[in-house]
């Protein structure tokens, strides 16, 4: 089977290296007088087909991060979110950023061709969101929150994300990090994703299923980043995640361990 190029849910603090971040922590100590800041590069994440798939597949994934100023384009800074945004920063400081973003799915995050225990589930279409970030930095400890709902249309919700990273730099070139993550979704975008509403019991195998708002994911990441180059730079990121609560006990739910890797190789212009 063919499959196009889609960045699953599952997979956001994995792609939160791949998009959301300047180009590396490394690459980012150089400041140009220019007001453009611009990164491009190639990637490679392996990970669960949808949320809550026991089988992962590996997809390649282009790399951008373009700035103006305050606007930017290509990723959502501590957001975590797959697919290009488009934002602004509203708040900079050395210990405080604060933005808004408008982003957009790359494909669509499930589909009932995914695995043929989700016939009659219907497909989960790719949609756009708009939400705030923030990050807090002191020293070696970093603190990245975001908000992000639905605007598309497609009852997909809000969720609300926080991680917490600990970098440690054990050369000039190499930074290394590691830090837990929590997601929380609200009934709608829970159901969405886990639920089983009267419809698609009546179409597939399963008994209605209702989820409430809640928890649905706990993440461990650990990352690192090593410049190759004044302007290149080699990164990697393993996340370990698990599904809770009414997440992880949905009966389509075939491994409540969502675990994902990638790798990226960054140029910064």
């Amino acid at each position: 089977m063919t499959r196009e190029l889609v960045t699953r849910p599952f997979a956001l603090p994995a792609l939160a290296c791949l998009f959301g971040i300047p180009a590396s922590p490394l690459l980012a100590q150089e400041q140009s007088e220019s007001p453009w800041r611009i990164g491009l590069g190639v990637g490679a994440i392996h990970a669960p087909e949808y949320l809550g798939s026991d089988e992962s597949e590996s997809q390649p994934l282009p790399l951008v991060n373009i700035r103006y100023q305050r606007f930017f384009f290509g990723g959502t800074p501590g957001s975590g979110l797959p697919g290009p945004g488009l934002g602004v920063y509203l708040h900079e400081s050395e210990a405080l950023t604060l933005g808004a973003v408008l982003t957009r799915d790359l494909g669509d995050p499930r589909e009932e061709s995914d695995d043929h225990r989700l016939q009659g589930l219907g497909d989960i279409d790719a949609t756009t969101r708009a939400g705030l970030f923030g990050s807090y930095r002191a020293g070696w400890f970093s603190l990245n929150a975001n908000v992000l709902s639905d605007i598309g249309g497609n009852e997909q919700g809000t969720t609300v994300s926080l991680d917490a990273k600990a970098t440690y730099r054990p050369s000039q070139k190499l930074q290394l990090s590691a830090g837990p993550g929590i997601t929380w979704g609200s009934s709608d975008y829970m159901q969405t994703f886990f639920g089983i509403d009267q419809s698609q019991a009546v179409h597939s195998a399963y008994s209605p299923y209702d989820v409430g708002s809640g928890v649905s994911l706990l993440r461990f990441s650990i990352g690192a980043n090593y410049q190759l180059a004044s302007r290149w730079a080699l990164g990697a990121n393993l996340t370990a995640a698990r599904l809770q609560g009414d997440a992880a006990d949905s009966p389509i739910v075939r491994d409540k361990n969502q675990n994902s890797y990638a790798v990226f190789l960054m140029h910064r212009f």
